[in-house]
């Protein structure tokens, strides 16, 4: 036994020293990491189906930014934090909550092990599976980062209003393909948006965005008159909502994708060809998903020396 253990170390160490991230990298640091922060997980989404885009969202905006280091995680007495940027402002409470409680739960397993950055990039595997999405292994060994200011969100994070050119080269940026950037975009399967984020496509000019189904434009309309109260929020997916699934593809190809930048993946005929391999099988999407997945979980991470293992999610050591 302790033979193993010094070889699980020897590989804990290797991987920090190589500046990668490995699977199991808590093996002999905190061997029930995984399980604690999945059962804090669950316990969340009991409460409120809200947790599971909230989380996944959040740790799309997080990598986004700084790389996958927590940054958004911080709270500012300034209001000048990563969180506190205009673009983030929609981010949903679930998910602070969610990361704050299975960091607090490891912690009272191995406190000063566990990042919070590790700690969100399995909470965003564990709320896609508990949706009915795939499970995948999670690579870990990130450090919490030591930057988190607003006034560096603006520009690194994608728009309702991209094209396909637009969606490509931030995610480029980030070392992501346009197959991963289409993969990603199925997280839209999940969650919902506010009014205020779509209604270009329904009144700023005097004809109705083409590209919208008539109905589902009709239907838009009624849940979002002009003017109408910001805090309204309509499902991604009209379809199957509460659900991860490869309907979102489907809802694309018949004109239902509430925002421009998840419509021009379907009516841009150099990306139609994957939506519509993606609507018809759900194992291809899945499979790309994972794969999508786990490399943006490598953006931009913290390794070895840099950064370092906050005590507490919310705030710098």
């Amino acid at each position: 036994m302790k033979v193993l253990c010094w070889w699980l170390m020897v590989l804990v160490l290797a991987g920090r020293g190589n500046g990668q991230l490995v699977e199991n990298f808590y093996a002999a640091t905190c061997p029930m990491a995984e399980a604690v922060v999945k059962q804090a997980v669950d316990a969340k989404v009991s409460q409120t189906f809200t947790t599971i885009p909230a989380t996944l969202r959040l740790f799309f905006h997080d990598c986004f930014v700084e790389g996958c280091d927590a940054s958004v995680m911080i709270q500012s007495p300034n209001g000048d934090a990563e969180k506190d940027s205009s673009d983030n402002l929609s981010l949903a409470g679930d998910g602070f909550d969610t990361v704050i409680k299975a960091k607090e739960a490891v912690e009272s397993f191995c406190p000063g092990v566990v990042s919070c950055a590790d700690v969100l990039a399995l909470a965003a595997r564990d709320v896609v599976v508990a949706a009915g999405g795939p499970m995948f292994n999670v690579q870990l060994g990130r450090r919490d980062g030591l930057v988190s200011k607003a006034s560096r969100v603006a520009g690194n994070l994608p728009e309702p209003t991209f094209n396909r050119i637009q969606l490509n080269t931030m995610f480029a940026r980030n070392n992501l393909s346009e197959l991963d950037m289409i993969a990603l975009s199925g997280a839209h399967t999940l969650g919902f948006s506010h009014c205020n984020r779509f209604a270009d496509r329904l009144y700023s000019s005097s004809v109705v965005d083409p590209s919208l189904d008539p109905t589902y434009a009709q239907q838009l309309m009624a849940a979002c008159p002009q003017n109408v109260d910001p805090d309204i929020a309509i499902d991604m997916d009209p379809e199957t909502p509460h659900t991860f699934d490869n309907v979102y593809y489907q809802n694309l190809v018949a004109g239902k994708g509430l925002f421009t930048s998840d419509q021009v993946l379907f009516t841009d005929t150099s990306s139609q060809p994957i939506v519509n391999d993606f609507a018809n099988s759900a194992g291809d999407f899945n499979a790309a998903f994972i794969t999508a997945m786990r490399k943006l979980g490598t953006t931009g991470v913290k390794v070895g020396n840099q950064g370092e293992i906050r005590r507490d999610c919310t705030a710098f050591n």
